[in-house]
């Protein structure tokens, strides 16, 4: 009786954990989640989120499918619609049903942003943002009176802008391992550190020297100049020996990357003009005659290139994220040997350029 009481004790014992085990996994199970749709086969959609991989969804004829604006909070004005308006690229937050089979996932409510107004919305950011933005390196920041002090340009269009916060700006910060806007994360201003790029946008005064901030995103990024080891095509990669720490540094490039070449006059011309030099014969050069303006805007008429363009011994100048062995490059120059002679400068003007040249992926 007392082996009998024992066993019936043990499987008992079996039960409540294997019932707290699963009690467990179904709390740990999200509610909800927000992703891109990626495919669509039947009544299930997949949706890839941003944190967890792949979801596969059923979506059964009760679920309530709305569709909003992007940017849109307020649900009493998002429009019903059918699941055949859902298409792959559309962003939706998709909220399951927790009465659902165990070991499947079943919409209860799914909110769509379309992918044709988001790219809408993302083009009117992009316009906001170089419109009334500026962007540059930080000088120096004032915690308490939310001033930050921002250095743009190089050589002679080099120049101070002030930034002014107020308790409604939006600060953000770069994710240390992304170049993403959207992967961006709310930070106080404290986390602003000299050095770190950074982009405003909101009112700006005449001449574009001061701004009262909207929304600010910032971030420590990397320079690295130095001459190319190594290419890997397949793997999307190039080692760099860093001429500043002498040691070989892996740099990632992802299709996000703005990789240009600068002709070799041009290179003459940008190199002179950071020593102070007049950079004689710029027009020439650009073929527009406005060769002798913005030093940023010769680098944006610089042509674009491919990792299968560069080739070993080549010297390249990168803004990367910030690293020390392996980066992810956010800016590359090549065509760079007489920049290098003015390394200080020439990082100054490549990091303002990287800011400048468009503005940020302002996906949702």
């Amino acid at each position: 009786m007392k082996i009998r009481i024992s066993l019936l004790s043990a499987h008992a014992a079996v039960g409540v954990a294997l019932l707290s085990a699963a009690t467990f996994a179904i709390a740990q199970a999200p509610a909800r989640f927000v992703g891109t749709i990626t495919a669509i086969s039947g009544n299930t959609l997949t949706v890839k989120t941003d944190a967890d991989g792949a979801h596969q969804v059923n979506v059964p004829a009760t679920a309530v499918l709305k569709r909003i604006a992007p940017g849109q909070k307020d649900l009493s004005a998002a429009e019903t619609i059918p699941f055949s308006d859902l298409a792959i690229g559309d962003r939706v937050l998709v909220k399951l049903d927790p009465g659902a089979p165990v070991g499947t996932e079943e919409a209860l409510q799914i909110i769509a942003v379309k992918q044709a107004d988001l790219a809408l919305k993302q083009q009117k950011d992009r316009e906001d943002w170089q419109q009334r933005g500026v962007g540059g390196l930080v000088k120096s920041v004032d915690t308490s009176s939310g001033v930050i002090l921002l250095t743009s340009g190089a050589g002679a269009t080099a120049r101070t802008i002030t930034v002014n916060t107020t308790k409604a700006t939006i600060l953000k910060r770069y994710a240390p391992d992304s170049v993403r806007f959207d992967a961006a994360l709310p930070a106080p201003i404290s986390a602003i550190l000299a050095g770190d790029q950074l982009r405003a946008r909101g009112a700006k005064n005449a001449d574009g020297t001061e701004i009262v901030a909207e929304e600010v995103v910032s971030g420590s990024f990397r320079n690295v100049s130095g001459t190319i080891m190594t290419l890997d095509a397949t793997g999307s990669t190039l080692v760099v020996k860093d001429l500043a720490t002498k040691k070989p540094v892996t740099i990632h490039i992802t299709p996000d990357a703005q990789m240009r070449s600068l002709p070799e006059m041009m290179a003459k011309m940008l190199a002179a003009r950071l020593k102070g030099g007049t950079g004689g014969g710029a027009a020439s050069v650009s073929g527009n005659g406005r060769g002798g303006g913005d030093p940023q805007q010769m680098l944006n008429r610089a042509p674009a290139i491919q990792l299968a363009d560069l080739k070993k011994g080549e010297a390249v100048m990168v803004v990367s994220t910030a690293g020390t062995a392996e980066v992810t490059a956010i800016t590359l120059l090549a065509g760079v040997e007489p920049l290098l002679e003015s390394p200080a400068a020439s990082q100054n003007l490549l990091s303002n350029w990287s800011l400048n040249t468009s503005a940020p992926d302002v996906a949702q």
